[in-house]
């Protein structure tokens, strides 16, 4: 298949630091869709494959699935898409398409694993998918999304990430006004939790083990903080939350969040933490209460959010940076030093 060239940042093992890199893109088919890639937000997820954490990582691995571009080429049956439109990226580049997941528009579901942005099995060159810390990507475009006139596109890209992460579980639990809502953790996810949750109408509570945050999720829209240090805050909290959205990604105490559901409340997990997290059964038995995982949102349910976000002014609280500072960018995650969301700049990379 003919390929060009595009210019890319990747790691070629576990250890190594991020570098500049070529690689190659296929030629657009007749029915896909080249970007310029604008942007590109910086996930938590880029640090934990690219490092092998999650023991699945193929090389050289080239991170990013926030991606905001310009269309460069259609192939001749693209429909959706013309040379010039903004087009978006998200953590998925193809699916069996085939499958019940699939067919309900579940494509993160795919019972065959959906084809992930970068790391993923590339099924017309061969070898991993290489995703957005780069100058092109090529996708299909039943995989590409429209970004509505008028967004801030640097502040768009993470919504392809944390944006559909935090909305897909509000939306499947029917979060809504008359709720109370608890948002566990106010970082690159959760942060986005709450600005979702309160446009959802929902009574928001932020917990945060950091007392310097409390004036932020007052500002991104909590009616609550809750320092989760402070036992007797905690304690005040008991049985009275319809739903929780946990978005921590380091090992913490889930039970004492499960304690927090009233009856028939449920907490979802959207944070990966690389352990288990125990579960005492209680927790779950009485009062009945339920425990579950989430994982992005499908195609149209990730258009759904953007123009959702369009329509009520919503994106990320980001730090643009050129990609040179992009290991400088990784170790301040580490340390939990951004407010709340990395964006290369990729015009950085002609540099």
């Amino acid at each position: 298949m003919p390929t060009s060239q595009a210019r890319a940042y990747a790691v070629q093992n576990a250890s190594s630091p991020l570098a500049r890199s070529d690689i190659h893109r296929r030629e657009p088919g007749s029915l896909d869709v080249e970007m310029e890639i604008l942007f590109c937000g910086v996930c938590h997820s880029d640090i934990h494959q690219a490092r092998n954490e999650w023991h699945n990582t193929v090389y050289p691995c080239v991170p990013g699935h926030e991606i905001i571009g310009r269309v460069t080429r259609v192939g001749p049956q693209v429909t959706r898409f013309k040379t010039g439109d903004v087009g978006a990226v998200g953590c998925m580049v193809d699916s069996c398409r085939t499958c019940p997941s699939c067919q309900a528009g579940l494509e993160q579901y795919c019972h065959s694993f959906p084809i992930f942005t970068y790391n993923g099995q590339d099924k017309h060159l061969g070898g991993p998918t290489f995703g957005g810390y780069s100058s092109s990507i090529v996708v299909d475009e039943a995989f590409v999304l429209r970004v509505p006139a008028g967004m801030d596109l640097a502040a768009t890209a993470p919504l392809l990430c944390a944006g559909i992460t935090t909305y897909s579980p509000l939306r499947h639990w029917k979060v809504g006004p008359g709720q109370k809502v608890g948002i566990v953790g106010l970082g690159g996810l959760g942060h986005m939790g709450v600005k979702f949750a309160r446009a959802f109408g929902a009574h928001v509570v932020l917990f945060t083990t950091s007392p310097g945050k409390i004036a932020d999720g007052l500002r991104l829209g909590a009616h609550e903080v809750v320092v989760s240090k402070d036992a007797a805050a905690m304690a005040k909290q008991q049985s009275s939350f319809d739903f929780i959205l946990d978005a921590v990604s380091a090992q913490h105490d889930i039970n004492a969040y499960l304690s927090l559901l009233k009856l028939d409340g449920t907490l979802t997990l959207v944070g990966a933490p690389e352990q288990p997290l125990p579960v005492a059964v209680f927790n779950l038995l009485l009062p009945r209460r339920n425990f579950a995982g989430s994982a992005i949102g499908g195609i149209a349910e990730t258009q759904e959010m953007l123009d959702f976000c369009a329509a009520h002014k919503i994106t990320s609280d980001i730090e643009l940076i050129p990609i040179q500072k992009i290991q400088e960018a990784w170790d301040r995650m580490l340390k939990q030093d951004v407010r709340y969301r990395f964006v290369i700049d990729m015009a950085s990379l002609k540099n």
